[in-house]
């Protein structure tokens, strides 16, 4: 009863435009964020629950929160453009390394800056790997995206430079001091990684609403039809690319320097791109919410199958727990796949489809 549309009307065009037409979504979406921003950041700092230890922070919401915003890439590029890539862990190593370089190289550049020009460098390389994308398709798409993620792998790997002579290969991400705000407490980095996630969130929203999502879509449906309708595969495939890149290039940008402070070339490895897709599948192919699904699912499975077994005096091993990940995972992918192949986003749209009916059966 509780989530009904009687005596919503829309006006305007505006209104009816909205990103949350219904009121419930939008009291919903506003008790989340002020949860978010300052109830959370509120218990950390009075050390309340779980909320005032530093591990809540490192191990998941601040993880959670970055691969949310790579998911988010990677689904404009695959669940909305049609366009399949293995690359997304290449153009996260890309944006760190670009990220690194910069604020090592122009010292008096923005922390704000160096990372959104990291996303601007993986958008060039990932317009660099979509011209492909004109010519192939399907699994072969695929393989050129994986040659990129070898590629990068070995280059990061091999030439020094971009780790700036280090003998090990392991660089430290510098002071993350954004306009005189330094962030050193785990809570003040979860706050920038909510503030990166939230404006990008609203951004990739509002594309794939708008006129350029529109033309991704078309293209993902049938693109032949697309072209006969007069959109240019050329511009919306690489839109969908540059854009795609430039969100996992700043995602991969806050892994290096909100999330782990120091890293190597084998942290971007094909694993993370696989994990970037399982995301991507499971949340759901054409949904932001599903990106969020996707990471959050991703995320505490491994945590959950952890902890759960120990509490209840059953002792898994490191590699026990590894492997029930991979199988669950795959057995989940598989099932959605055949169930519902648009992940969870789907599912959570049909409850509320349900909620609006219930107790009615009609």
């Amino acid at each position: 009863m509780l989530y009904r549309e009687a005596g919503q009307f829309k006006t305007s065009y505006a209104g009816d435009m909205a990103i949350f037409p219904i009121r419930q979504d939008r009291i919903g979406l506003a008790i989340l964020l002020a949860f978010a921003f300052v109830v959370v950041p509120l218990l950390a700092y009075f050390e309340i629950g779980p909320f005032g230890h530093d591990y809540i922070f490192k191990a998941i919401l601040i993880p959670f929160l970055i691969l949310s915003l790579a998911a988010i890439g990677l689904n404009i590029l695959t669940g909305y453009c049609g366009q399949i890539s293995l690359g997304g862990g290449a153009f996260m190593a890309i944006g760190a390394y670009a990220a690194y370089n910069f604020s090592l190289r122009i010292p008096e550049l923005p922390l704000l800056f160096s990372i959104l020009l990291s996303g601007g460098m993986a958008a060039f390389v990932g317009i660099l790997f979509g011209i492909p994308s004109l010519r192939i398709k399907g699994l072969y798409l695929a393989v050129a995206t994986l040659a990129a993620q070898f590629f990068f792998d070995w280059l990061f790997l091999r030439v020094p430079w971009f780790t700036n002579y280090t003998p090990s290969g392991s660089v430290n991400a510098p002071e993350l001091n954004f306009f005189g705000w330094v962030v050193n407490t785990p809570a003040e980095r979860y706050m920038l990684a909510l503030m990166f996630v939230t404006v990008f969130a609203v951004i990739a929203k509002n594309l794939t609403r708008g006129n350029i999502g529109r033309q991704w879509m078309a293209i993902r449906d049938m693109d032949i039809a697309a072209e006969l309708m007069g959109i240019r595969p050329l511009y919306a495939k690489l839109s969908a690319f540059a854009i795609s890149s430039f969100f996992i290039g700043v995602a991969g940008a806050l892994w290096a320097f909100v999330h782990l402070g120091s890293w190597e070339p084998l942290t971007f490895n094909i694993e993370r791109s696989f994990q970037l897709l399982f995301m991507v599948i499971i949340g759901g192919l054409g949904s932001i919410l599903g990106c969020f699904l996707g990471a959050a699912f991703i995320l505490i499975l491994p945590i959950f199958l952890d902890q759960v077994p120990h509490a209840m005096g059953v002792p898994l091993s490191v590699e026990t727990v590894s492997h029930l990940v991979y199988i669950i995972t795959g057995a989940l992918i598989c099932f959605l796949l055949i169930v519902e192949p648009h992940g969870f986003a789907r599912l959570w749209a049909i409850a509320k489809e349900k909620l609006r009916l219930w107790p009615f059966p009609y």
